[in-house]
């Protein structure tokens, strides 16, 4: 039996939620469907420009998960774009959480707060969860 997916962890659910070739019915349109974790892994990489490293931390995955991820995320799209289909985003195993915020909690967290090491905390837990971090 396989291990259950752990839940990743978004920062920005698209607005838009749905893309189609301009000028056909969406009645004929074959649709691709992407998952949101797909559609922040995009965002993360491409669009924010993050490392591979930066962006698997910040989804709170391994490097290779996210690069599974971000791999079918770009076939899709591609596929869409190339064979002229529908996107739409939907679905996947995630959790919201609002840049700033502790992943694990929610609770608002202070900006500029560094660790001890010098290593910026804005994607680790808050004080209360993690129970090393100086408020």
């Amino acid at each position: 039996m396989a291990r259950p997916t752990k839940d990743r962890i978004i920062e920005k659910l698209p607005e838009i939620r749905f893309f189609k070739p301009a000028g056909v019915p969406g009645h004929q349109l074959e649709t691709v469907e992407m998952t949101m974790e797909e559609v922040e892994a995009l965002r993360l990489k491409d669009v924010e420009g993050l490392k591979q490293a930066e962006a698997a931390e910040v989804m709170n995955v391994s490097r290779p998960t996210f690069q599974r991820v971000l791999t079918s995320a770009r076939q899709k799209a591609a596929e869409a774009l190339t064979c002229g289909k529908a996107i739409k985003f939907a679905g996947g195993d995630y959790r919201l959480v609002r840049p700033g915020h502790c992943p694990k909690c929610g609770k608002k967290m202070k900006k500029g707060r560094t660790r001890q090491d010098g290593e910026d905390s804005r994607k680790k837990p808050c004080h209360d969860c993690d129970g090393s971090q100086d408020s």
